[in-house]
């Protein structure tokens, strides 16, 4: 059992100063997910490298995002929120400064790992939230601080169009670098330290079975339009992951301190909500991904809409707007019908988002409404899952746990980025040629958005009512000093 928490001490900020530095510092990381998507088709130019070796740039990110989350959620159990908050944003200050930098491939790929790896500042910042944020101000510090996860990703596209067109590519990452200096400050002066530390043993070979496993499977989901899902390689590489994994799994459940805690994971509150996270992370990913792509194809196919990466980017902006605006949503929904519901109504909401779209895609405007209704249920959504995680798990595997949340979400966009880009490639045109996806294939992809997240509400209504809290009532946070 986790020590009981020493005596208050007052914080040197006020509780909305310490939220809105956690946000801003979510917000950050989550802005590294959507930065180079602009540049994307430029880095084999920019970089001398092959096509193939460039897509690394997305990839590289989103792996070591999905790898350190719940590593970053376990060290902020074992040695305190606030030393894992700074050095995640250090990492970031690192990794943007490394990439700035680079001119070729391999320090630009180091770089762009670690910006992923200072993502593990999210599930911490939301777990700490919790843990400071006044009794009255809990949902609604959970849900803005979880919300930044998809605003990040929304606000990015065009704000890194606009700094790649007017400036340079470079540019891109002196700005995330001033970004995540301004952060790494904010949380070091801002956010307090509270006694929230459990130590234990790092469990090292855990750490490398994790990244070993997911690493495989992912990388394998991931490259499998590009490798071709019958081949060798990318058989191979999912097939070996998941053994890894197995043993992995195996050798946590016989561990005393494991990096994740499986018989935590497989409560069914838990369970039920991770399995929601990868259906509703599919469902926010295949609209940021599809839609982008029906903006900016050529009007001469009939259906495509001509608009540039940029003007493409401000269509979509104002999604991360509607994901912000619905956040105090779900905290009242939260506060008044539960998590459970609330998480329910988000997924159908997505849902709806994805129905408007296959009815209104003749014109950007169209489309920017169809997102903005995916982006109410985002925000409704993202908000109630790591409450339902906190509702259920103790005190001391709340990092981690959350850590695991987002892990599952970021499979769940992992997976969708290679089931879109199976179906856009496997129904094409030719113009002028090349080959481009036809309006069908975009209209599947919006069908099998909205049925992943219609399927994620049905699964949030199989989390069982919680009869009894995990732990002890909630004392008041013991805050050490700013």
């Amino acid at each position: 059992m986790p020590p009981s928490s020493p005596a208050v001490v007052p914080a040197r900020f006020s509780p909305n100063a310490i939220i809105a530095a956690l946000c801003l510092g979510s917000l950050s990381g989550a802005l590294m997910q959507s930065l180079v998507i602009p540049i994307q088709g430029e880095l084999p130019r920019l970089l001398g490298t092959a096509a193939a070796n460039a897509s690394w740039a997305v990839t590289a990110t989103l792996l070591a995002a999905a790898i350190t989350m719940p590593v970053t959620g376990r060290l902020a159990d074992m040695f305190g929120k606030k030393k894992v908050l700074v050095a995640s944003a250090a990492l970031l200050v690192l990794g943007s400064v490394i990439a700035a930098l680079s001119s070729g491939l391999a320090p630009f790929l180091v770089g762009r790992a670690l910006q992923g790896m200072a993502m593990g500042y999210i599930p911490v910042a939301i777990s700490l939230v919790r843990e400071i944020a006044p009794v009255e101000k809990r949902a609604g510090a959970v849900a803005v601080v979880s919300a930044t996860m998809g605003v990040g990703g929304a606000v990015g596209l065009p704000l890194s169009a606009w700094i790649a067109e007017d400036f340079s590519w470079h540019g891109l990452f002196w700005f995330s670098a001033i970004l995540a200096l301004i952060v790494l400050v904010t949380t070091a002066v801002v956010v307090p330290a509270v006694h929230d530390a459990h130590p234990s043993h790092i469990d090292v070979p855990g750490i490398i079975g994790l990244a070993v496993g997911l690493s495989a499977v992912l990388v394998g989901v991931s490259k499998g339009s590009e490798w071709g899902w019958g081949s060798g390689r990318t058989t191979g590489s999912i097939a070996g992951g998941l053994v890894v994994l197995l043993v992995w799994g195996w050798y946590q459940l016989r561990h005393d301190d494991p990096i994740v805690d499986l018989r935590t994971t497989v409560r069914r509150p838990v369970l039920f909500t991770n399995i929601a996270a990868l259906l509703i992370g599919f469902g926010m990913m295949a609209q940021m991904i599809v839609v982008p792509q029906l903006l900016e194809m050529p009007e001469t196919t009939g259906y495509g809409l001509g608009q540039s990466i940029l003007e493409a980017g401000l269509w979509m902006a104002p999604g991360g707007l509607m994901m912000m605006l619905f956040a105090p949503v779900s905290s009242r929904l939260i506060n008044t019908i539960g998590a459970k519901f609330t998480l329910a109504i988000g997924a159908v909401v997505i849902s709806a988002g994805y129905v408007v779209a296959l009815g209104l895609m003749s014109a950007p405007w169209q489309l920017m409404v169809a997102t903005l209704v995916a982006s109410a249920g985002v925000g409704i959504g993202y908000a109630a899952m790591p409450t339902l995680i906190l509702d259920n798990v103790p005190e001391h595997e709340a990092g981690a746990s959350v850590g695991v949340n987002g892990l599952m979400r970021s499979v769940g966009t992992t997976i969708a980025g290679a089931v879109m880009a199976a179906i856009l490639t496997s129904r094409t045109i030719s113009l002028g040629g090349h080959v481009i996806p036809d309006q069908s294939a975009f209209q599947i992809c919006f069908l099998v958005g909205a049925g992943a997240t219609l399927v994620g509400a049905l699964v949030c209504l199989l989390i069982p009512r919680q009869r009894t809290q995990q732990t002890d009532p909630d004392p008041e946070p013991a805050v050490v000093s700013a």
